[in-house]
């Protein structure tokens, strides 16, 4: 057991479970609607949990039978309610400072150096539509309902874009923005938003089970080099990317997790890292 300290939260619920750690959007009575504070915890799980090894998985899902309806509209209103800035859209503007703390928010979670694994039902949409887009493994059930409604309400989805087109492709990103993005989960698979589909909940959290089964086999810190090194890839140059993952390498193999993964090998037995105390 990690002895790792959970920050203090109103908006999420947090239980870890061995090297995994649940958090769970618990708004249910706004389908999980993420407002400014929601969004400030979020960030503050994912910042304590940066160096924090133990902690293997974080695995997001939504209280109540939905994921996540988007950003809290009431929030946004009241923030639009405020006096205009001299410069709109400037560093004094609340409305442009809450908006780019959704961005930041998914960059943590896309960055985290542990697993992370979104379990999805009922409402998807906007900034939920984007924790679908950031975590390393994305389930859901059949019947959940994708949106993009952004535009429909005058709006671009300003801090989700950009994850949406590394998620899916510049071409089907395109087709979400300008349609609003209607789709069930299974629609959601074929253009890659999700893994896997699942009619029923005993059948999610099957899914769920042996997704977590999987990643158990995979020792963390080569976990957190290798998501590194892969979101690196979209923006950094081959050839510099390639001399560092060639001093990762060089590093790990050298290393505790190297040398243990190597010899279970040789001795035909699991890693300790995937033993049943792990």
């Amino acid at each position: 057991m990690t002895d790792f300290e959970l920050p203090t939260t109103k908006h999420l619920a947090l239980r870890l479970e061995r090297s995994i750690l649940h958090l769970t959007l618990n708004r249910p009575e706004v389908r999980n609607a993420m407002s400014f504070a929601m969004v400030e915890e979020i960030i503050a799980v994912f910042d304590a949990l940066a160096d924090q090894s133990e902690v293997r998985v974080v695995v997001i899902r939504g209280a109540g039978g939905h994921f996540c309806a988007g950003g809290d509209i009431k929030d946004m209103a009241a923030a639009r309610m405020a006096p205009a800035p001299e410069q709109i859209g400037g560093p004094d503007d609340p409305m442009a400072v809450g908006n780019r703390k959704f961005g930041t928010m998914l960059s943590v979670i896309e960055t985290a150096p542990q697993a992370v694994v979104a379990v999805i039902e009922g409402a998807v949409m906007g900034g939920g539509f984007g924790l679908a887009c950031v975590a390393d493994v994305s389930l859901a059930r059949a019947d959940a309902k994708f949106r993009l409604p952004e535009t429909s309400l005058g709006i671009p989805p300003a801090q989700i874009a950009a994850f949406i087109v590394r998620r899916i492709g510049l071409t089907q990103a395109r087709r979400l923005a300008v349609t609003g993005g209607r789709l069930d989960g299974r629609q959601a698979r074929e253009i890659g938003i999700v893994h896997e589909v699942y009619d029923d909940d005993e059948a999610l959290e099957t899914g769920l089970a042996t997704t977590l089964a999987q990643i158990r086999r995979c020792a963390p810190g080569a976990v957190a080099v290798t998501k590194d090194l892969v979101i690196s890839s979209l923006s950094e140059n081959i050839e510099v990317l390639l001399d560092r993952a060639a001093k990762d390498f060089a590093v790990a193999i050298r290393g505790p997790e190297g040398q243990e993964g190597t010899m279970a090998f040789i001795e035909k037995r699991d890693p300790a890292w995937a033993r049943d105390d792990a």
